[in-house]
């Protein structure tokens, strides 16, 4: 019989694995991460009478960018049309809803007044013909008063056709500051949402040697350009959104100096309605700059810390022809405003292509080289 022995061998046993390092854990007393907020924006909209169709076609191209969100719209004149029409639009329908709305304003706008007669040239090269300027030399001469006794505004009709004003004041999509000049005082008053109406928004494009100054609550008032084009700080105090777009119409520095009796008194006019913007715009360059000195950031205040958040960011016409000269701006002619909003779509279209990373993560906007 074999003996049996006990094997002195050790038997082989496969590795043990190496353990698995453990996912890092937020603690149970923290809140979990959230996934990255979709950007929110505030737009501050110049106005400038035709040339307001630019600003149409850079809101046609914001309002398709997916993701992308609106707090509050500030404008005056031209520009105060924009905003509410945009937000009246995306009330009733959305994004797209907006860009109907304000196609459907611009081309109402561009087929009321036949124009033909006034102009000379075409596309880029449109201005107004001799007798055209004769005729609104003439008609400068007399006041509103004289030339329309009863007060007929073609304008009125057509934002009483496209603008459900009761609806918008109870249930406005965003927060909406449309600046009108007091008449009497020289004071910027800002119209909220809710206080919404047409003579409100014809108020704030009322040019006095046009038409009647607009009477609201016993105040006579002007176009919003001469007090605030656009007014900036209710954005900065008002809205939660960090990030602001500035969609000018007037170029920051103009080609060449006037040297006629009109020119100059064109650049006056365009000088006195971009003044306040170009002070305001100033003093949040220097507000920011005073509030950095000297302080660490758990010193400094609200306001301190309000200021350094502000994400600027701009729009603007510079270089394009047809918008460097003032008379432009009385050409409400259809195709006209059409190449004025093909310019806004590839002016909105080339910023989103080199900067749309940045909208709620920084600033692309040097606002002291701008404007200090």
């Amino acid at each position: 019989m074999p003996l049996l022995t006990r094997s002195t061998s050790t038997p082989t046993r496969a590795a043990a694995p190496a353990p698995r390092p453990l996912p890092w854990r937020l603690p149970a007393w923290l809140p979990p991460r959230r996934a990255a907020a979709a950007p929110v924006l505030n737009l501050a909209l110049q106005g400038g009478g035709a040339h307001g169709a630019f600003t149409w076609g850079v809101l046609d191209v914001l309002a398709q960018q997916p993701g992308l969100r609106f707090e509050g719209l500030s404008g005056s004149s031209a520009g105060a049309m924009n905003a509410v029409v945009f937000a009246e639009g995306w009330r009733k329908g959305g994004a797209e809803g907006a860009r109907e709305a304000l196609a459907a304003f611009w081309r109402a706008l561009g087929s009321q007044l036949p124009l033909e007669w006034l102009l000379k040239g075409r596309g880029e090269d449109i201005a107004l013909a001799e007798h055209g300027k004769l005729l609104l030399k003439w008609v400068g001469q007399f006041s509103p008063e004289q030339l329309n006794p009863l007060d007929l505004n073609a304008l009125r009709e057509l934002l009483r056709s496209q603008i459900d004003f009761e609806a918008l004041r109870a249930h406005s999509p965003f927060k909406l500051f449309i600046g009108a000049t007091q008449a009497n005082t020289g004071r910027l008053r800002l119209f909220r949402e809710t206080e919404l109406s047409v003579d409100v928004l014809l108020a704030s494009a009322c040019l006095p040697r046009v038409h009647r100054a607009v009477t609201i609550e016993g105040e006579p008032y002007w176009d919003g350009g001469y007090a605030a084009n656009p007014a900036v700080f209710p954005l900065f105090y008002e809205c939660r959104s960090r990030d602001v777009m500035l969609v000018l119409l007037s170029p920051l520095r103009h080609a060449g100096t006037p040297r006629t009796v009109e020119e100059i008194e064109q650049r006056a006019l365009e000088l006195a309605f971009s003044a306040n913007l170009m002070r305001e715009m100033r003093s949040y360059a220097q507000a920011t700059a005073y509030a950095g000195q000297g302080t660490g950031w758990l010193r400094r205040g609200r306001l301190e810390r309000r200021l350094h958040e502000m994400r600027f960011h701009m729009i603007d016409t510079q270089d394009i022809a047809s918008m460097q000269r003032s008379e432009t701006k009385l050409i409400a002619h259809g195709p006209f405003l059409e190449l004025l909003h093909d310019h806004g779509v590839a002016r909105a279209q080339a910023w989103l292509k080199q900067h749309r990373a940045a909208l709620g993560a920084s600033g692309t906007l040097d606002v002291a080289q701008s404007f200090a």
